[in-house]
């Protein structure tokens, strides 16, 4: 690939109709012969009837604006920032989003709902489709709804298969964290190791007693995102553990707690030690220094086979967009925003293990350098070098342990949403609605009795579509359940990321707010403590499938 030329897919037989469609310029998509669906990406099956009868269906190259981001922050090989990645709902079957680059139109001038058309680029044996607003432009239409209104997940939620729960036959009996910080430079097992001895003696146990190891999402330390999973932490400990687990495709990074929680209610585990470790920020420094190769010479492929040949390369892309469209309904600001950066930094003012301390206020909020468009800096959660641990044990011993166990009321996993990030839920964090309407299901507690919330806050956006989905305010009310900032204060209706979430205490993938959850519900959270806080909830991930947890203090 030369240096002029941007990121290209890889082509396969399975997707070659649509990569080398341009060739005589027009745009393909697969389609169902039996209930002329338009499916993107392709598929073996019909998604929406399930027949195989499948072809492939030239289409007017024209579609609505759907969202767009003008990226500050991402660099890629002919692509120099700022460029606009966009989605654009095609004509056909504006069920079918096509991300793209926005061509020949300054950021400025788009307006969502207006219409475009396809320009193909011609690289090597690619024929990339690119969109520029068309030359003649009605009145902007309205954004396509979504398939599933925000009304209809409880709907769709699977009946519980039976009255007695799981989560009654279990509880968390000890944490653990780390040293945590910026570049560390240390080796991310001995972060794992670290966490995981603390969370053993914060049980009253020893490593004997763990004879169970769960982890997200495993795998090799390569990526900064693992220190090598299961295998690496076994290869030191040597429990003998009768039950493991470590993978990507769980229910969030909380997933590897929900599969801890499943095996102890089985009987094929009695204490399950879950770990999660980063060090990203080491990792990134490696690599600019040259101690890491850089992977990624090749095509793209796989999640990334559809947005990074437009310059899509990260989540922020995505959500920038999804927030965007959140702000066209519903009057969104970006002050809306800024209320859950400023929440989170003046918590992690009083939590000593936190990266990011300093005060933060509107005005710096609003004029911090831009990443990708509505996003600024402190929009985005912090890389850090940091492991958590958390012991899963029965609830029967547990009460028999160091400390009071933290009860588990229920927890939501569903996925009913789709999802391909670009094809799912368009004005909320894809994955949120399907795992909150299920939490809610499996409970008779309501929003109400939560005292205190620990939502995933990948970006400040992530808590937004949390609190929404939750059922903390109506659908399209952020902006004004946020206003000030009052009500997720510590002090407030729904203390929020008490600890400093993710955006200033650092990217733990959700652990951290895990850890947070016990210990407010303990009463040790020190300065930062919530009175009275006796219920939590617990939100991991989105985008990818996620999951939500409630969690109670022993009686």
């Amino acid at each position: 690939m030369s240096s002029a030329t941007r990121p290209l897919p890889a082509v396969t037989p399975e997707t070659e109709f649509f990569w080398r469609s341009g060739e005589d310029g027009r745009l393909r998509l697969q389609d169902c012969r039996s209930c002329s669906s338009l499916i993107h990406p392709p598929k073996p099956m019909c998604p929406y009837c399930r027949s195989r009868d499948l072809g492939v269906r030239v289409l007017s190259g024209r579609g609505t604006l759907f969202g767009f981001t003008e990226n500050h922050r991402f660099a890629l090989p002919g692509l120099t920032p700022p460029y606009v990645v966009g989605e654009v709902a095609v004509e056909e079957d504006p069920r079918v989003r096509l991300t793209t680059s926005v061509v020949e139109s300054k950021a400025a001038e788009l307006v969502l709902g207006m219409q475009m058309e396809v320009r193909f680029e011609h690289h090597e044996d690619v024929w990339l489709p690119l969109f520029t607003p068309a030359a003649v432009q009605p009145e902007p239409s309205p954004l396509p709804a979504d398939e599933i209104d925000p009304a209809d997940y409880p709907k769709l939620v699977r009946p519980m298969v039976s009255t007695k729960k799981f989560e009654d036959a279990v509880a968390i009996s000890g944490i653990g964290a780390s040293t945590m910080g910026r570049r560390l430079m240390v080796d991310p097992l001995s972060l794992t190791i670290e966490a995981c001895e603390r969370a053993v003696a914060d049980a009253g146990l020893t490593l004997d007693d763990i004879d169970g190891l769960s982890t997200y999402p495993g795998g090799s330390a390569d990526s900064g995102h693992s220190e090598g999973g299961v295998t690496a932490l076994e290869s030191v400990l040597r429990i003998r553990p009768t039950w493991h687990n470590g993978a990507g495709e769980t229910p969030g990074p909380g997933g590897s707690v929900i599969a801890a929680m499943l095996a102890v209610a089985s009987g094929l585990a009695r204490h399950v030690l879950c770990f999660r470790t980063v060090w990203q920020s080491s990792h990134d420094a490696l690599m600019r220094e040259g101690g890491i190769a850089r992977s990624g010479s090749g095509r793209a492929s796989g999640s990334m086979l559809w947005t990074m040949p437009f310059g899509g390369v990260s989540a922020a892309h995505t959500l920038a967009q999804t927030a965007q469209r959140h702000f066209h309904e519903y009057g969104t600001t970006r002050e809306t925003l800024g209320w859950i950066a400023l929440n989170q930094r003046a918590n992690a003012a009083l939590n000593p293990t936190a990266i990011y301390r300093d005060p933060l206020t509107m005005d710096d909020y609003l004029n911090a350098r831009t990443i990708t468009t509505p996003f600024g800096l402190n929009d985005c959660d912090v890389p850090c070098d940091a492991s958590v641990a958390v012991v899963v044990s029965a609830v029967d011993v547990a009460r028999d342990l160091a400390k009071p166990p933290v009860l588990f009321e229920a927890v939501g996993t569903q996925i009913i949403e789709r999802l391909e990030w670009d094809q799912s839920t368009s004005t909320h964090e894809p994955q949120v609605f399907g795992p909150s309407a299920h939490l809610w299901s499996r409970t008779d507690l309501r929003p109400s009795d939560v005292d205190v919330a620990e939502l995933y806050d990948g970006f400040t956006f992530n808590c937004v579509s949390w609190i929404e989905a939750l059922g903390f305010c109506g659908i399209g009310e952020a902006k004004d359940f946020l206003d000030g900032g009052h009500n997720i204060a510590r002090d407030g209706l729904l203390p929020l990321n008490t600890n400093g979430g993710q955006l200033s205490h650092g990217r733990t993938h959700g652990m951290g707010l895990l850890y947070e959850a016990v210990s407010q519900l303990r009463g040790e959270a020190g300065e930062r403590q919530v009175s009275g806080a006796h219920v939590a909830v617990v939100s991991s991930g989105g985008l990818t499938p996620s999951s939500a947890m409630l969690l109670r203090s022993s009686p």
